[in-house]
């Protein structure tokens, strides 16, 4: 922002909002409490301009007239291939405030500092409750920022809590609003905040999130925007349209409580249909579907802030060259599908070495381009029945069933509230006694539900926990044959403890990160742990073994041991395949973003076993052939 912006916008202060848009800022309560809060607050206050005086080490203010955004954080592949930058000039476009829709300055100003145009840097009031809060907790509980602060703490100092940084804060706020008006303070703010999935900026973020610019927004788009400043990711409506609104109805009531709208103008507002643009994150990158995943799991680990400006340099587990393989598999087997009636297919695969758990290939869809939500790491879909491995690995982690156990195929029925769940398996048939080998690899759910009955549904609850399977699930009948929600990197990764007898490290993108000097940030070196029976994994693994031998799961054969499942939903909306071999574990998944039926007779071992076969031939390709463990190598669980 240059300093001729600055100058001509010193006088609209007032006009930039309008006289309606303030008057609700004066309508506070009194009281007691309040006055003796506001003297209190008053005297701090004033003693903070005093402090500015004796602050002469802290950062010129003046210098925001030559701002230029913090250090890009970037991603390379495992051999050093620049993938993307996860933030840059050229993610973000600065424009001017009278550019940006007079809806989302108020939405903001209201979410974050209704009386911005009140205060000079710190709101005395806030101080007040600030100081009361802290002072009872005995640390830094509540920080009372105002927009000012906000800028300058993101732009010039540590987002440690801590009172010397609050008071720095407050410090600079005050000197930043001697130099600059209100209203270039407010456009910068709305300028470099950041509003998720890489946005920084509003224009940015306008178009990535709504497809419009920053001037066009509405009433309840901005609000919706202004709900996402204090937890992008999280209340995005991208991830969660949900959660999304319901953000949106807070900054609403708040402009509501502010009178700065009408009750009509809310009512209109929360009505209003949202229509989403696209993420745009990672425009340019060589990999989007890979750096859309780093980005979370980075957030997740280190929160928005190391995203914004930490100067990271992340090595991930993915080699280009096999990850452009594999999205090469996902396109061409997305037009075979369409060609067999599978029409608006999508096509997730994830791959996992379940040596070390580092992420080898991960695609979430059928086109980047076309759209990068990423169903492999954040659609959550039904697995069907390649979550029966689970289950016979609960049973065989008790030492009373085995492989070879009889279990018995037959009509049975279980109170479900005030009815009855008659359960039946795909064909509608029932065959009698069995093994528990043959039920699986013949995908039989009449067997599986009466084993999960027999150990109890908590208990395979507990071992899918302990796979790292962390979506919803309830102890239900119906939980076996797959009635719950996952995503196809929670399966691969399951499935890859299995594949290395219960040894478990965390499923990761990333290897290490480093920072701009070379000093190391975080290590993912594998530390694995024995989280599972040596010998009920190896034996599920044997099961598995069958299912491509003599089951559902011949149409996923490569020539060399391996070890899998079929998944089909009974509504065949979703169907699977999810197989292993000792050095490669693999997760591919097929459906539709609506959810609706593929199409009669779609199946895992009919549709989706060849995708995987597919990419396991080109993924294994002169690789030597090596052999599972037997479980004879390991002790068997005491009964």
């Amino acid at each position: 922002m240059s300093s001729s912006t600055f100058a001509k916008k010193q006088s609209k202060t007032q006009a930039s909002l309008g006289f309606e848009f303030l008057k609700g800022v004066g309508q506070v309560a009194g009281g007691t409490l309040l006055s003796i809060t506001m003297l209190t607050s008053s005297i701090c206050a004033g003693g903070l301009v005093g402090l500015a005086i004796s602050f002469r080490n802290l950062p010129d203010v003046r210098q925001l007239r030559n701002y230029f955004p913090s250090e890009t954080s970037y991603i390379y592949d495992i051999k050093g291939r620049l993938l993307a930058s996860l933030h840059g000039e050229a993610n973000r476009e600065v424009v001017t405030l009278d550019k940006i829709s007079p809806s989302l300055k108020r939405a903001v100003l209201a979410s974050e500092d209704s009386y911005f145009y009140y205060h000079h840097g710190i709101n005395p009031r806030g101080v007040g409750r600030a100081i009361v809060t802290n002072w009872n907790s005995g640390g830094v509980r509540e920080g009372a920022s105002t927009v000012t602060m906000q800028l300058v703490k993101n732009l010039f100092l540590s987002h440690k809590r801590a009172f010397t940084r609050k008071i720095a804060e407050a410090v600079l706020a005050i000197r930043l609003e001697q130099i600059l008006s209100k209203d270039d303070i407010l456009e910068m703010y709305l300028n470099q905040v950041y509003w998720g999935h890489n946005n920084y900026g509003v224009q940015t973020a306008a178009r990535s999130y709504f497809n419009k610019s920053a001037w066009f927004l509405t009433l309840g788009e901005s609000a919706m925007m202004a709900g996402l400043i204090q937890a992008p990711e999280q209340f995005s409506p991208f991830v969660n349209m949900k959660t999304a609104k319901k953000k949106q109805k807070e900054v609403l009531g708040r402009m509501l409580y502010l009178n700065w709208i009408t009750k009509k103008e809310y009512d209109n507002a929360l009505k209003e249909k949202i229509k989403l643009g696209k993420i745009k994150s990672f425009q340019g990158s060589a990999l989007p579907y890979i750096t859309n995943a780093v980005s979370l799991e980075l957030a997740n680990k280190f929160g928005r802030d190391a995203l914004l400006k930490g100067g990271m340099r992340i090595q991930t587990t993915i080699d280009t060259k096999f990850q452009e393989m594999a999205e090469n598999v996902v396109s061409q087997w997305h037009y075979n599908l369409l060609g067999k009636g599978l029409y608006k297919n999508q096509i997730a695969l994830v791959a996992v070495d379940p040596r070390t758990h580092f992420v080898k290939a991960l695609v979430g869809g059928v086109n980047s381009r076309a759209s990068e939500f990423n169903r492999a790491t954040q659609a959550l879909r039904q697995p069907g029945s390649s979550f029966k491995p689970f289950v016979y690995y609960t049973a065989f982690a008790t030492g009373k069933y085995s492989p070879n156990s009889k279990v018995f195929d037959t009509p049975v029925r279980y109170r479900d509230g005030n009815s009855w769940y008659y359960p039946r398996n795909y064909d509608g048939s029932f065959v009698g006694a069995m093994t528990v080998r043959t039920a699986l690899s013949l995908s039989r759910n009449i067997p599986v539900i009466k084993l999960g009955k027999a150990v109890g549904m908590n208990k395979v609850v507990e071992v899918c926990r302990t796979l790292g399977i962390m979506s919803p699930m309830q102890p239900v009948t119906s939980l076996p044959l797959g009635a719950i929600e996952v995503t196809p990197l929670e399966m691969a990764g399951a499935y890859a403890t299995l594949a290395n007898y219960g040894w478990q490290s965390p499923t990761t993108l990333i290897i290490r990160i480093t920072d701009s000097s070379g000093n190391l940030v975080l290590d993912n070196t594998p530390k694995p742990r024995l989280v599972l029976e040596p010998w009920a994994a190896a034996s599920t693994i044997d099961i598995m073994k069958s299912v491509i031998d003599d089951g559902t799961g011949k149409n996923a054969a490569i020539g060399r041991p391996a070890a899998g499942k079929t998944g089909t939903t009974s509504s065949e909306k979703d169907i699977w395949f999810v197989g292993t071999t000792p050095e490669l574990t693999t997760a591919v998944w097929v459906g539709r973003d609506d959810n609706r039926t593929l199409g009669k007779g779609a199946t895992g071992g009919s549709m989706v076993a060849p995708i995987w076969r597919s990419f396991m031939i080109q993924a294994l390709k002169g690789l030597p052939v090596s052999n599972f463990k037997d479980s004879s190598e390991f002790v068997r669980p005491k009964n």
